[in-house]
This record gives C-alpha cells, sequence and structure tokens, in this order.
C-alpha cells in the first residue's frame, strides 16, 4: 500500500546501519513517570471509604468468567472487589469454555492459587471451592445466577449492594456467569479500588510452567547477563535468567529487545469493515467470514448508514497493518537490527502480508522461533497458556509498541509497565487518526516529515498522565489507590516533554 514510503524507510535503515542508536524511544521521554512508586499492596486506612469486609459472612459468590486470558484476569480482580464489598466468601473463579479460544485451562492451570489465596489474605475471604451444601445446587432454579444481562456494564457498586446483596442474603450464594466488565471504574470507594490494584498487580502470578517457558523466550532474545529489572523478577519469579549464556542465545552480545503486539488477526481484519489493498478478492474474504462469525455485525450493517473504508481510515478506525508498524518504528528511529518479538495469534495474509514488516527489520522473533517443539508443545492446545507467555515477554521488554489501544493485552501489559517500570519501561501507543493523516500523504509526503510527524504523535500519546475518571485503573494505575507519588518532586528535573 506504501511502496515509496517503504523504500525510503529502507533507504533511512541502510544509511543508519552503521550509525549510533538513533532512537530515543528505548527511554521513557517523561521523567515525571519516575515519580510514582507501587504501593497497592501497602495497607491504608481510609476510616468511612471501606465498605467491605474481609468476613466473608453474607455468603459465597461464584464466578465463572467469560473471554480470554486477559478478560478473565479483569473479571478475577473485579470479582475479588465485589466479594469484598457485599462482605461475601470468594470461591476460586472458574473460566468458561469458548468456541473461539478453545481452551479449557482452569485457574489454578494459569495463576498460583495458594499465592492468590495467601496474598488476599486479611482483605477478602477466598476459598478454592463452594462448601459441599452449595456444589449441586441449581443456580438458576433458586435465583442466584446472574448473568450479563441482569447487571448493567459498567455498573456501580450501589447496583450491587441493592440488586445482588439480597439474592446473597437470602440463598447464601451468588454465581456470576460471563462477569465480563461488570464493575465500573468509578465512582468506588478508595479501599476496592486500592483492592483491585493489588489483585492485578500482586496476587496474580503465573504458574512455574508459564513463568519456565516466559524465562526461556526472554533469555533467548537477550544476553543472560543483562540487568534483571523489578518486571522481570515480577513477572519470571524464581526463573529469572543466569549465566551461562548458552548455545540458545539468538541475540548474543545484544541486550535491548522491543515486543510489538500487531492485531492484525483475520477477525479483528474482518469485523474492522476496512479495506487494506487486496481488491475484490479481499473484500469477498472478509465479507464471507463476517457472516459467518459475525450475523450481528452483518444485521446491524443493513439498518445503519454505510461508511466507507477510507472514513473508516481516516476515523483511526482501521487496525494498522504490518506494513504500517514498520514504518512507524522506522519512523522512530529503529535500527534495522533491532531485535523485534512478535506477540499474538496468526497474522492476516500470512508471510507475504508479513513481508514489508521482515524486510524492515529481519530480527523478528515469535514463540514458535524462539521455543524448540518439544518446549512449545505442552502449551499448544491452551490459548490462554500461550497468550501467558506473549504477556510475559511483552511487559519485560525494553520497547512495548502496541497497534490497537483498545486490545486487552495492550491495555493489561502497558498498565503493568507503568506499575513497576517507572521510567525504564517505555510505552509506544500510536494514534491510528493522527496516522492515518500522515499516510494519506504517502505518495509526497518527505522522509524527514514523516519521521518529524510520526515522532511528535508517539511522543504525545506517551505523556505520563494520573488517571482520569472513570478510565481502568488496570491499564492506567498512576493514581492514589493503586501508586504512591514521590514527595520528592522539586528534586527531579523534569524533560522538556512532562506533563
Amino acid at each position: 500500500m506504501y511502496d515509496r514510503l517503504l523504500h525510503m524507510a529502507s533507504t533511512a535503515l541502510a544509511e543508519g546501519e552503521f550509525k549510533q542508536e538513533s532512537s530515543s524511544f528505548w527511554e521513557e521521554q517523561h521523567r515525571q513517570a519516575s515519580l510514582w512508586k507501587p504501593c497497592a499492596d501497602k495497607k491504608v486506612h481510609t476510616g468511612s471509604g471501606k465498605l467491605g469486609s474481609s468476613r466473608g459472612d453474607n455468603g459465597y459468590i461464584l464466578v465463572s468468567a467469560n473471554g480470554g486470558l486477559n478478560q478473565q484476569r479483569v473479571a478475577i480482580c473485579n470479582a475479588v472487589a465485589v466479594a469484598s464489598l457485599l462482605n461475601a466468601t470468594l470461591a476460586l473463579p472458574r473460566f468458561l469454555y469458548s468456541n473461539v479460544w478453545k481452551d479449557p485451562s482452569q485457574f489454578g492451570d494459569i495463576y498460583q492459587d495458594k499465592y492468590f489465596m495467601k496474598t488476599l489474605e486479611g482483605d477478602v475471604d477466598i476459598v478454592k471451592e463452594l462448601p459441599p451444601h452449595l456444589r449441586s445446587v441449581d443456580f438458576e432454579a433458586i435465583g442466584s445466577q446472574i448473568t450479563d444481562a441482569d447487571i448493567a456494564k459498567e455498573a456501580k457498586p450501589a447496583d450491587y449492594i441493592s440488586g445482588v446483596l439480597p439474592i446473597l442474603k437470602r440463598n447464601g450464594v451468588v454465581h456470576f456467569l460471563g462477569f465480563g466488565n461488570r464493575l465500573g471504574f468509578d465512582p468506588v470507594p478508595f479501599s476496592l479500588q486500592r483492592l483491585r490494584c493489588k489483585c492485578n498487580f500482586h496476587a496474580l502470578k503465573f504458574i512455574p510452567k508459564i513463568q519456565r517457558a516466559g524465562s526461556l523466550l526472554v533469555r533467548r532474545i537477550r544476553r543472560y547477563d543483562a540487568s534483571r529489572n523489578t518486571l522481570d523478577k515480577q513477572l519470571l519469579g524464581n526463573f529469572l535468567p543466569v549465566p551461562p549464556l548458552g548455545r540458545h542465545n539468538i541475540a548474543r552480545g545484544r541486550s535491548k529487545y522491543l515486543a510489538l503486539h500487531l492485531r492484525f488477526e483475520e477477525d479483528m481484519v474482518a469485523y474492522s469493515q476496512c479495506e487494506f489493498g487486496g481488491g475484490e478478492d479481499e473484500r469477498k474474504e472478509l465479507r464471507a467470514y463476517r457472516e459467518v462469525h459475525f450475523p450481528l455485525v452483518m444485521e446491524r450493517l443493513k439498518k445503519t448508514k454505510y461508511v466507507s473504508p477510507a472514513e473508516l481510515r481516516k476515523l483511526g478506525r482501521c487496525p494498522l497493518t504490518p506494513e504500517e508498524a514498520a514504518l512507524v518504528l522506522a519512523g522512530l528511529g529503529f535500527k534495522r537490527d533491532t531485535f523485534i518479538y512478535l506477540a499474538g495469534s496468526d497474522i492476516y495474509g500470512g508471510m507475504s502480508r508479513m513481508r514489508p514488516l521482515t524486510g524492515l527489520y529481519p530480527n523478528l522473533v515469535t514463540k514458535e522461533t524462539l521455543l524448540a517443539p518439544s518446549e512449545l508443545s505442552p502449551f499448544r492446545n491452551f490459548s490462554s497458556q500461550l497468550a501467558a507467555l506473549d504477556f510475559i515477554v511483552c511487559a519485560t521488554a525494553d520497547v512495548f509498541a502496541m497497534t490497537d489501544s483498545g486490545s486487552q493485552l495492550s491495555s493489561l501489559v502497558s498498565g503493568f509497565r507503568t506499575y513497576y517500570g517507572g521510567e525504564h519501561a517505555p510505552t509506544l501507543r500510536p494514534s491510528k487518526k493522527r496516522l492515518a493523516a500522515i499516510l494519506a500523504r504517502s505518495a509526497t509526503i518527505r522522509w524527514k516529515t514523516f519521521e518529524y510527524k510520526v515522532r511528535k504523535s508517539i511522543e504525545d500519546g506517551q505523556r505520563s498522565q494520573v488517571r482520569r475518571f472513570g478510565r481502568s485503573i488496570y491499564r492506567q494505575p498512576r493514581c492514589p489507590e493503586c501508586m504512591c507519588k514521590s514527595p520528592y518532586q522539586s528534586h527531579v528535573a523534569p524533560s522538556r516533554n512532562s506533563s
């Protein structure tokens, strides 16, 4: 789609091959980020702000969470907050089997259940399973089953007090089925917000099997003796990289890498209703996919005003292609020999669609290329466990680049990096709308102008803002409920870009 720009990018990368590292994006652009420190695990007495309790006197809550790994992670921590709010005992959440994800994994197959319960001890009462007298209860028959249709999306604590607590007290148990984004972010009492943060950033540790494989991935991109930062320690546990280097270290001599979450799977591409340069064959293929997988979308399209693919792109609603991602990285000054870890599922269009990216950045690796078949086989039929490996490698990367800010993986990874990374874990968030305006000039724009505009748009997206009202506390933990701000602000010289 952008042959001229790709040629200029290739020339620029070739000219910079033997020059000193030119990209400033290996480091956080805003020093204000270093003023915020993790503290969600610290006890805070907030007086009347605490609505919940850790005794669990009112009965039991069971959650059967839908979605993939990251949707389930949000559901777990929302369930912890709701259990505290309602003074209920929480049974370890279950995960619903999905025909999309096709993963039978349960809580203990992904997270360390004993560590989870121990970390939250004193905050909320948690048990491994319901007591015997409740295990065979028909929740729907007794009126204790609450689906996503029964409670509003982004519901407020008051909704749970008025609508759920009476059922809990009457029947001694409530079963939330689905529980997708069923607790809003504001207004929520300070203590419950802090509990959600403690759950997400401290209580959920991946099991050793996942940590071990995650460590292998990181070791094979980095040098073994690369600095082991807080993110490494939090995510890899006892499997931190140690000498000797070993024969599998494909990135010998390199300690830095960039992780790229490229949301360009077929379902994402089809759902967007955009076009990506494939002509009539592409349009027919994506239309057929929508008819099979998104019938409700097709029905809605018939009743709404038509929006052209060109207009959708101008509005920033189209997922970035591998080609566009490559141009962004080149525009930011990342050198041709940069090691890039590609997270996610199969890319729509396969290797031919990936060629512009691999042409500019040949050192591109994935789980499949870094791990031997025998090392990857324990995860083969478990998409959530594979997603956990992506979570680890993206969160511990020197730079994390997302192409879709609405992705749950990108949101949670960026939040984790904000919480533990300080000024050493930059996250790149391209504005698809601004990028579309820049790329619309691809036939005439000069490379230096392209570089300037791309860098400016990324810098603006990196400003270290405090979480705003209603925003996700998992994605933007920089707020008093989750993090503590250093009182020594005057001793820190802010960068020219600090907000």
